[in-house]
């Protein structure tokens, strides 16, 4: 068997042990190191540069792509966007919210909502945290 085929198997399970692996982002700057290896393979560089290719891909590309990645993971609220980026905003609620419904008003738009602590119960003009969003809704607290 080719060398680079055998690199390309090795990158494609680097990646999908990375797909079923969220959050380490591990996985995929390896695998970024083994398509060099088969670069390197499929131009016809022999064994012993192939895996030096392989070994210095890996070791700089986890060491300059993961912190990157872990960063954007840890971003502040105020830099995230579309419906995480509204998770810890203030609203304000405009018709009462409990545990079955309500209304609030969120960055200028009517959005459903729901308490998050159940039992709760806030009346009309009071200003609410958002924790988190479910679908279309709002789940709020004071």
């Amino acid at each position: 068997m080719p060398g680079w085929v055998i690199w390309a198997i090795v990158a494609v399970a680097l990646l999908v042990g990375e797909v079923v692996t969220p959050g380490l982002f591990f996985l995929g700057p390896v695998a970024l190191a083994a398509i060099a290896a088969l670069i390197v393979a499929a131009a016809g560089g022999g064994a012993a540069v192939q895996l030096i290719v392989f070994i210095l891909g890996a070791v700089a590309s986890v060491a300059i792509l993961r912190p990157i990645a872990r960063r954007h993971v840890r971003m502040p609220y105020a830099s995230r966007t579309g419906v995480a980026a509204l998770a810890g905003a203030p609203a304000l609620v405009l018709e009462r919210v409990d545990a079955h419904g309500g209304l609030v008003k969120l960055r200028g738009e009517t959005w459903s909502a729901r308490a998050y602590a159940p039992g709760q119960i806030i009346e009309p003009g009071q200003t609410v945290q958002v924790i988190e969003i479910e679908g279309a809704t709002a789940l709020v607290q004071e």
